[in-house]
This record gives C-alpha cells, sequence and structure tokens, in this order.
C-alpha cells in the first residue's frame, strides 16, 4: 500500500537498531527522508549503510535534556522541517519494586517518558508551523497492564497517558499522536534474543502459554502500523494506543 509518505521529513530515535532500525526502513521504502538517533555512533553508521536511501543520523543521548534540544535545533536547520517524529528509544532497569533503587526509577523515567514527552513538545512547535505532523509514542503492552520489571511499567503507562493529553491538545494545530503498544519482539539485539538462547524449553514455553498466535512478533510487524499511524490513512486516528501483539495482551479493549 503506498502510505504517501514520500518526501516526508522523519525522525526516529532508538532508530540503529531492533524495532526502530525497522521503523527507519519502513519509511525508507515509502520513500521518506529518514533521520535516525541513538547513542552509538558505529551503529547509526551501519544502519545507514544498510538502508542507504538520505538517511541522516544523529548522535545523540536523549537522556540529556540539553541534548535533546540541540537534536531537534540541528534537525531543523539541516531538514528546515519536521513532518513525523517517532519516539522509539527506551528500555528496562531494575527488578522488583522494593530491590530498585530510586535513582534507577528515575532512570527509566527519563529514557521511556521525560525524553519522548521532551521531544514531542519540540517538533510540535515545528509541526504547528506547517498545520500538520505525526507523533508517534513506542510503548508496550506492560505500560497497558501490569507485567515486566516495574520501572519500566511505570515508565511506559505515563507514555500511554501522555499520548492521549498530548493528542487531545495538538490535534487542533493538524498533528496527530498516538502511541504502539508492542508485545514480545523478537530481534537479534533483544532481550528476548538472548532469553531464547540461554534456555529455549522454557521461553518456548512462556510464548505457548502467553502469546495466542503461538510465536514471537516481528520488529517489521510492529514497524508497518507505525508507518501507518504516520500516514493520511490513519487521519481519524487520534490519541490512541495500538497493541501489537499477537493477542498476548489479557486486555479486552
Amino acid at each position: 500500500m503506498d502510505l504517501h509518505l514520500q518526501g516526508k521529513h522523519v525522525l526516529i530515535t532508538g532508530g540503529s537498531k531492533g524495532i526502530g532500525k525497522a521503523i527507519a526502513k519502513a519509511f525508507v521504502s515509502e520513500g521518506a527522508i529518514v533521520s535516525i538517533a541513538a547513542r552509538g555512533e558505529e551503529a547509526l553508521l551501519q544502519t545507514k549503510e544498510e538502508l542507504g536511501g538520505s538517511m541522516t543520523i544523529f548522535p545523540v543521548d536523549i537522556t540529556d535534556a540539553d541534548a535533546r534540544e540541540r537534536l531537534i535545533q540541528t534537525y531543523i536547520e539541516q531538514h528546515g522541517t519536521i513532518d513525523v517524529l517517532v519516539n522509539n528509544a527506551g528500555g528496562s532497569n531494575g527488578s522488583q519494586a522494593m530491590d530498585t533503587d530510586m535513582e534507577l526509577f528515575h532512570q527509566a523515567m527519563e529514557l521511556n517518558y521525560f525524553s519522548a514527552v521532551h521531544l514531542s513538545k519540540l517538533a510540535a512547535e515545528e509541526m504547528r508551523k506547517n498545520g500538520a505532523g505525526a507523533i508517534i509514542n513506542i510503548t508496550s503492552i506492560f505500560g497497558r497492564e501490569s507485567g515486566g520489571k516495574v520501572t519500566y511499567n511505570n515508565a511506559k503507562s505515563a507514555l500511554i497517558s501522555f499520548t492521549k493529553s498530548f493528542a487531545d491538545e495538538v490535534i487542533k494545530d493538524g498533528i496527530r499522536v498516538n502511541s504502539v503498544a508492542p508485545g514480545s519482539i523478537l530481534h537479534e539485539t533483544g532481550n528476548w534474543k538472548k532469553r531464547l538462547e540461554a534456555n529455549p524449553e522454557a521461553i518456548n514455553k512462556f510464548v505457548e502459554d502467553e502469546i495466542p498466535a503461538g510465536r514471537f512478533g516481528t520488529p517489521e510487524e510492529v514497524a508497518n502500523v507505525v508507518a501507518f499511524l504516520a500516514s493520511e490513512k490513519a487521519s481519524w486516528v487520534v490519541g490512541a494506543s495500538l497493541n501489537v501483539d499477537g493477542g498476548q495482551s489479557r486486555m479486552n479493549f
């Protein structure tokens, strides 16, 4: 399907590997002008070489507020505008709440929540000038129900809530904000790959018991939904949180 994303200026955080890399590939295939941001310059360069196109890279630590402001400023200086922002960067830490230092809670919120909030605000300032734009936040089914590490669960839940609030605020400016909540996704650099290799019997049992579809999801299956949400094909989707999980989530709405 042609999503009419040709020439759209797209910025993806955490875009050098895993789900972020698949999202970048999806937009490149649609003819978008794609930029990716991540901490590791080597991985960014490798992804640029693999995906080609007119991709630009931004080595940046998005947990640094000043670095976030420089990222958007530099991006606008280079591209003139921004049409799509995908807040994909994230990660988990800690264990159970009583065994997790408060510093790890703060770190998880900075990486998974505050970075996305800040970048969304900065991008929306630019999108308002054009009266159009799309912001997609990558969250998790464990932001919608209990599961996963508590720090990650809390941060992703907050991001889903922000998505709805911000969507309602900026839709009048032509900016659509939505989130995608993946379930368990298998890719080469992810935790599920490591756990599968370490204990295939236990992980295969997990898949059998917990994922009705009977397999892990792929990064491409998440990326396809993100590209759709960024397009005008999703023009009436505002403030939604879409599960991409093969039925893994236990919620009924």
